[in-house]
């Protein structure tokens, strides 16, 4: 089993509102666009972790995801991402962020059947998401989180294979409404 992961729990104060809010210009929630995303690159459970303004957040999160709480969201990424991981249930999962509302799923099937242990997706060099952690990395992955980081420097330490998806997407997150 694969579960997917969507980073939804800051209060995007760049963004001016919780991007867990967000919606795109058609009025499909950013949350529902990453459940799809995840669900058509080969995810059979979903988990959106969410944080600031849940409550609100939790209405727009589509039927058969799960939804977990960060209480203590307001401590970084990290707690957010925590919370994803321990609702995953030690199973394989692909972590990706609300603020990618075009992510393809194909890029999410690319990096989830790379066959490595831990998969990062590229682009043009950068990396980005999605990102696959294998079942046995979960727990350490978790236990190495802090502060306003994410799975980033677990990843560096632990040589995740780097996965160009270029051809695939942009690979931007959106931090500004309208952008």
């Amino acid at each position: 089993m694969m579960t997917g992961i969507v980073l939804a729990g800051g209060a995007g104060t760049r963004f001016g509102m919780p991007k867990a809010l967000a919606r795109a210009a058609d009025g499909s929630p950013w949350l529902a666009l990453a459940t799809d995303a995840l669900r058509g690159g080969g995810c059979d459970d979903v988990v959106v972790a969410l944080g600031a303004r849940a409550a609100e957040a939790r209405a727009l999160v589509p039927a058969g995801a799960r939804v977990a709480v960060a209480a203590d969201w307001d401590r970084g990424v990290s707690a957010t991402l925590r919370a994803g991981l321990a609702a995953a249930g030690g199973s394989d999962v692909v972590i990706v962020t609300v603020d990618t509302p075009d992510l393809p799923a194909p890029a999410v099937a690319r990096i989830a059947g790379s066959g490595r242990a831990l998969a990062q997706a590229t682009y043009g060099g950068r990396p980005g998401h999605p990102v696959f952690v294998a079942a046995a990395h979960v727990a350490p992955l978790a236990a190495s989180l802090a502060g306003d980081r994410g799975a980033q420097p677990y990843l560096r330490a632990h040589g995740a294979a780097e996965i160009d998806c270029a051809d695939l997407w942009h690979g931007r997150d959106v931090d500004r409404p309208g952008a």
